[in-house]
Parts: structure tokens; sequence; C-alpha cells
């Protein structure tokens, strides 16, 4: 077991990590829409916060040599389902065929009242 961290992310900011490899498969914590440089949300709505918290994954996967081609699983957490379209939107931006599988799930409130937190599963 590995554990991965970048400053391309935001750092945990409670007992957990950003992400564990173990063996080829690499599971990331649920990224919040925070910009690691300000430490706050992007200005905006669910597409910029979406997009936000895509990168802060993306950048997590590249510390550990991997690539947005590698995500298996995502699961993306909405405080509001009416958000999916817009979130999905920019979602399509970052996943190519074969797409990774996914669960959406809306729920009652996220961390910071953030519209969206996304976690991954990727493999080698």
């Amino acid at each position: 077991m590995k554990t991965i961290s970048t400053t391309k992310a935001p750092a945990a900011i409670g007992p957990y990590s950003q992400a564990i490899k173990v063996g080829n498969l690499l599971y990331t914590s649920g990224q919040l829409p925070i910009d690691p440089a300000t430490g706050t949300f992007p200005e905006g709505g669910i597409k910029e916060q979406t997009r936000q918290s895509l990168l802060n994954v993306k950048a997590i996967l590249e510390e550990a040599g991997l690539t947005m081609a590698n995500v298996v699983k995502t699961t993306v957490f909405l405080a509001d389902m009416n958000d999916f379209a817009d979130m999905n939107a920019v979602y399509s931006e970052f996943f190519s065929e074969p797409y990774p599988a996914r669960s959406a799930v809306a729920v009652k409130a996220l961390p910071k009242a953030a519209m969206v937190e996304i976690e991954v599963v990727a493999g080698e």
C-alpha cells in the first residue's frame, strides 16, 4: 500500500489521504472543488465546481503516473440532482470511450457547502 499526495490538489484536512495505491489500483478520496492555489471554490456554479473537482482528480492521478484514461470507476456526489446535466457536460470533457463506470447520487449536503464532490478508482 502506498500513499499518493500532491500539492497540485487540496491537502487532506482530516485523517485521510488524497489517494491510496494498492496493487495496480488507485483509490482517490472525494475531491471537492477547491482550488489548491487559493483554498477556495472557483467563482461560478456547478460547471466551474465540477471542472475544479476533476482537475484535482487529474493532479492526483498524474502524481501516481496515471491519466484520466486509467479511470475505471467514478462516484459523483451532487448537492442537487438538478445540476446533473451541467455536471455531465463538463464531466464529458474529461473522459473518452471506453468511459469509466459511474455512480451519481444526490446527497443532503457536502463539506463546505460544495455543489459537487468526485472520487475515482483508477488502474494501471
